[in-house]
Formats: structure tokens, sequence, C-alpha cells
């Protein structure tokens, strides 16, 4: 007898899903007409000036040029590339002392081994820390950790990066007290700095309350079965278990370590609001706190450089999918068919009704953003149209407001064109295939709450 080989549907990886995506990008240059927005400079950022847009010539994308946008993507995304890579050489060193490991062991072990209540507490804490604003970017720094306590509770890669990541998101998506992208959006809208926060602070609970039932629910499952785990560590080749004899007690000489990488992180977060630091400044800070860690942890020059480098290596993948991604935006912008794209979609949402133009607004934000995931570039591009159009059609500003940040926050958990996501994931050694499984569900749950907390402030005239 014969056996019958039969073939299984393979997820693509995240570099055929992007390339794919840019393909579309390409096309879109050769079959929509080209135009753009003129633009003036508020607070250093390029804003466009509603009503400006204007058809000019066609600039279709060349076969050439559709392979040097990846270069180009690489280029424009050099300083978070080379912020991954460093990171993830700081990190290598900080592991290598043992401090993050025998740490986690020895709060695992104080608080006797409570899975759930650790997994629920890292969640709440990554979603403060955004409700405020403050982590950002350096969000992929605490990967590992989140990593390292799945690994030490005996759960899987993916649980390690959702209690981190998704708690921050659900901080982002609502942005609350969120004085960059929600200042920005209200700046724009003309509004007072963080007005309207009650309602975005019921949508932070709300959200967070859906994604810790979400992950812990998971993390049962997997409990019960291992083989419902969509990721095992034996598949990124890490050990299932690490055992704390392995890296013995958390000695002093660890705690030390730790808190020197604790007081440049702080440093970097004071840094952030007194002098407007940004990714180039939190480089320079893990690049010290490498030096430093080594320094404390007792690890040779020599040493030091190779677990550098070695830590490096490993999120290299990562790095390059960053730039691909942003390879999408550059074809976008050299074909003159993202403004295109804008103002042919406002445009149909001022014949809508109120109800359903707020929505529109939404779900605009919410697949703009596969696009354009920096949120502050996103305010910059859509919240000078959604300005006047709520004006026109009796809707609050803030309602516009709301609907673009939980637009913007929505879809960066799931997007493949994120670099900062796609960043993550290559830190946690999560493949993209394996992480789309897993949150997918959840984006559509974050998308039902964005859509009644848009109708909640028609409803009510949300100011």
């Amino acid at each position: 007898m014969t056996e019958k080989k039969k073939r299984r549907f393979e997820m693509p990886d995240a570099f055929v899903i992007i390339f794919g995506i840019l393909v579309l990008a390409v096309l879109m240059t050769y079959i929509l007409p080209a135009g753009e927005f003129q633009r003036e400079e508020v607070d250093g950022r390029n804003v466009v000036i509603e009503g400006t847009y204007e058809r000019i010539e066609n600039e279709p994308t060349s076969l050439l040029s559709t392979f040097t946008s990846i270069q180009q993507g690489l280029i424009d995304s050099a300083p978070i590339i080379f912020m991954v890579l460093i990171i993830g050489g700081a990190v290598g060193v900080i592991e290598h002392t043992g401090a993050i490991n025998s740490g986690v062991n020895a709060l695992i072990s104080r608080t006797k081994n409570q899975q759930y209540l650790l997994v629920a507490a890292f969640i709440a804490i990554f979603a403060v820390l955004d409700f405020v604003g403050i982590s950002g970017n350096a969000i992929i720094a605490f990967i590992p950790i989140g990593i390292v306590l799945a690994r030490a509770l005996n759960l899987d890669p993916i649980v390690g990066v959702a209690m981190v990541y998704l708690g921050q998101y659900v901080g982002v998506a609502t942005g609350t007290f969120d004085p960059v992208i929600t200042g920005l959006a209200q700046s724009i809208a003309e509004l007072e700095l963080f007005s309207g926060w009650h309602l975005r602070l019921i949508a932070f609970f709300i959200l967070l309350a859906i994604t810790m039932t979400y992950i812990l629910l998971y993390v049962k499952r997997i409990n019960k079965d291992r083989s419902k785990s969509l990721l095992s560590f034996e598949e990124t080749g890490e050990p299932v278990k690490e055992s704390g004899e392995k890296f013995g007690p958390f000695t002093g000489r660890h705690k030390l370590v730790l808190l020197t990488a604790l007081a440049f992180m702080a440093t970097f977060i004071f840094g952030v609001f007194q002098f407007e630091w940004s990714t180039n400044e939190l480089a320079g800070i893990f690049i010290m706190m490498s030096i430093a860690a080594a320094l404390v942890g007792g690890i040779r020059m020599n040493e030091y450089v190779h677990v550098f480098i070695k830590g490096a290596q490993g999120i290299v993948y990562g790095a390059l999918v960053i730039g691909l991604a942003r390879a999408v935006v550059v074809v976008l912008e050299n074909g003159k068919v993202l403004d295109t794209i804008v103002n042919a979609a406002f445009q149909p949402m001022a014949q809508l009704p109120m109800f359903l133009a707020a929505e529109a607004m939404f779900i605009f934000n919410l697949l703009f953003n596969l696009i354009i995931t920096s949120g502050t570039g996103q305010a910059a591009i859509v919240m000078p149209f959604m300005v006047p159009l709520a004006d026109m059609l009796d809707i609050t500003r803030q309602t516009a407001v709301l609907s673009f940040k939980l637009g913007d926050g929505t879809t960066n958990i799931i997007a493949p064109t994120s670099g900062v996501l796609m960043a993550v994931l290559a830190v946690g050694k999560v493949p993209y295939s394996k992480w789309f499984k897993f949150v997918l569900p959840l984006v559509l749950m974050w998308t039902v709450v964005g859509i009644i907390m848009v109708a909640v402030a028609v409803m009510t005239g949300y100011q």
C-alpha cells in the first residue's frame, strides 16, 4: 500500500507575507492615480493641510525601484534596527550573568509559584506603563524578562511575549494619559491635553479585563494539555524549564546587576520626559548598561564582546524584517499614492449619517494602521481630515480622537508591517504565523470594543 501524503497549509514566513504586501503596494502605484496634499510643519512634524489634495503625474514603481525600496526601508529604519540589535546584545550580557534567571526563580519561589497571579501582574504593569505613555519602543527590552518568566513557569514563548507586549498595547490603544500620541491628536483637534480621559479610562479597563482573561485562559488550556500550546520552547531552541539550581541562588551580585539595569532604564524614562530622548538615546543607554552590567557581573572584556555579539546575532532576523516592513511605506510614498488613498477614503465619509461616519473613522484608522503603524505618523496624516469631517457631521472632536486612538492601537498587535512587533517577536523567537493564530481572536474582540466605545461616544455627545 502506498501512503498518500496530504499537503497541509503552512502559514508563510513573515518575510514572505511582507514581501507580498510590498508587491501589492507596487501594483497600487500603477492602478491608483498619483496625488498629494500640501503639508505644514507643526511642532517639528509635517502635518497634512486638509482640502489641498491635487492630482499629479503618475510615478509607478519600476522593477529595480521595488527592490531598492527594501534597501531604502533598511536605511530609513536604521535607528530602530540598530537599537534592536544593541538591545539584543545588552540583554544577552545581562542574561549571561545569570541575574535575570535567578531573579525570576527567586520571584516565583517567594510568590509560591502563583502562576496566574504573576502573569496577570505582568500584564497590568505594562498596561499601566503605556497608560501614561512611558515605555514606547523600549518595550522590546522587557521581552526577555517575559520569556524567562514564562519558561520558569513552564508555559510557552507566546505567553512570555503576550503578557508584556499585549499588556503594553492595552495602554497604547486607549492612550488615557499619553502625552505623545494622544497629545498630538488632541493638539491637532485643538482640544485640551488629556481632556475626555474618562471614556478612554473605561475603555482601558475593558480591554485590560478582556486581554487578561484571554491570556489566562490560554495558560489554563496549555496547563491541562501541553499539545494545545502553539509554540514550545524546544521549537525555539530553548529548554522547557530551567531549574533554579542551574543558576544558583539569587546573590547580592545578581541584585546589583539588576539594580544597575533598572537605574539605566529609569535614566532613559527621565530623559524622555525632560529632554525628549528617543531611539538613539535608548541605544546609547543600553550600551552603557551592558558595560556596567559586565563590570558588576564580573564578565571579562573579551567575553563581554563575544556575549554581546551573540545576543545581537539572535535577533538579526527581526531587525531585517523591520526594514522590509518600512519598504511598503517607501513604495507608497515614492509612488505618490498614499495621499490618494487617504483622500479617497475620507470623501465618502462626508456623505454618511453621523453614527456611521464615526464608526467609519474608527474602521479606517484600524485598516490604515496596517500601512502607517507609527501613532504620531498616523495622527499627522489622518487627524487634519477627521477634525473638519467631525465638525461638519456634528460629531464631537473628542469622538474623532477616540476613533483614531482605538483604531491606531488595535491592529498594531497583529500588523506584519509594524517594525516594533516584528522586533518583539524576533527577541521572543516567536514566528509571526504562530503569533497571528494566537492574537487574531483578541484583535476581533478589541475591534468590537472599539465599535461599542465609539457608539457610546456618539450617543452621549462625548466631550
